[in-house]
C-alpha cells in the first residue's frame, strides 16, 4: 500500500521558487549543453526554505548515468557535508518526469519530495524517444497470474506516493493552491517556462 508524504510547504510558495530556479539556474546552463550537443534534462535541489542549493542538466557525455537528476545529485554530495543540507528536508525539481533510475537514486539518498515539471509522454514528444516508459513496462512492471491485457496496459508504472519519497508534477502542485488568482498567475508562469522548452525541441520529433 502507498503511503502518502505531505510536501512541506506552501503549494503557491514552492511553486514560486521553483520558477525562479529554472529561469535563473536551469535554463541557462540548459542552453549551454544543448548548443553542445547534449539533452534538455535539469535539476535542482532546493533546501528547507526554498533556496537553490545545487542545479545541474545532463551530462550523458561524461557518464552515461549522469541524468539531470543524478548528475544534481552528485554534485550535491560534493558539497562539504557541514555545509550541506539533509536529503529529507530539500525539495528535489526535475525538469522532466525522472525515469528508473532516478528514482532509485531518491531511494538511496532520501530525498522525499520531488516535482517535476514535463510528463514522460511530453518527453518523448519532445525529443523523439528517451525510452522511459519502454524501459519501466519492460524491466518493473510485471504482470499477475489472472490478470488481463487491458488491466495491465492500464497499471501505473511506479508508486508516485511510496514510503520512500513523494513526486508531483507541477500541474498537480498547481492544482493544491487554494487562491484563484495566484493560481491563475502561476499557471501563466509555468505556460511560460515550457514554452522555452520549445528551444530544446529535437528536430522532427
Amino acid at each position: 500500500m502507498a503511503t502518502s508524504l505531505t510536501m512541506p510547504h506552501d503549494p503557491a510558495t514552492l511553486l514560486s521558487a521553483i520558477l525562479s530556479t529554472i529561469r535563473d539556474r536551469i535554463i541557462p546552463l540548459t542552453r549551454e549543453s544543448f548548443a553542445n550537443g547534449g539533452a534538455p534534462f535539469g535539476g535542482a535541489i532546493l533546501d528547507g526554505d526554498l533556496k537553490p542549493v545545487i542545479a545541474a542538466v545532463n551530462a550523458w557525455a561524461e557518464c552515461p548515468i549522469y541524468h539531470g537528476e543524478t548528475n544534481s545529485i552528485r554534485k550535491f554530495y560534493q558539497i562539504p557535508e557541514a555545509e550541506r543540507p539533509a536529503p529529507p528536508s530539500c525539495v528535489f525539481f526535475a525538469t522532466h518526469e525522472p525515469c528508473a533510475l532516478c528514482l532509485s537514486a531518491f531511494s538511496w539518498t532520501e530525498f522525499k519530495f520531488i516535482v517535476h515539471l514535463f510528463t514522460y509522454e511530453e518527453s518523448d514528444e519532445m525529443l523523439g524517444d528517451t525510452g522511459n516508459i519502454e524501459m519501466l513496462q519492460e524491466v518493473f512492471r510485471v504482470p499477475v497470474a489472472g490478470e488481463t491485457s487491458e488491466k495491465f496496459a492500464t497499471r501505473a508504472l511506479y508508486n508516485r506516493q511510496n514510503k520512500f519519497f513523494s513526486i508531483k508534477s507541477m500541474e498537480e502542485v498547481l492544482n493544491e493552491v487554494t487562491d484563484e488568482a495566484e493560481r491563475t498567475r502561476l499557471s501563466e508562469e509555468v505556460q511560460q517556462v515550457r514554452k522555452i522548452y520549445d528551444e530544446f525541441r529535437t528536430p522532427n520529433a
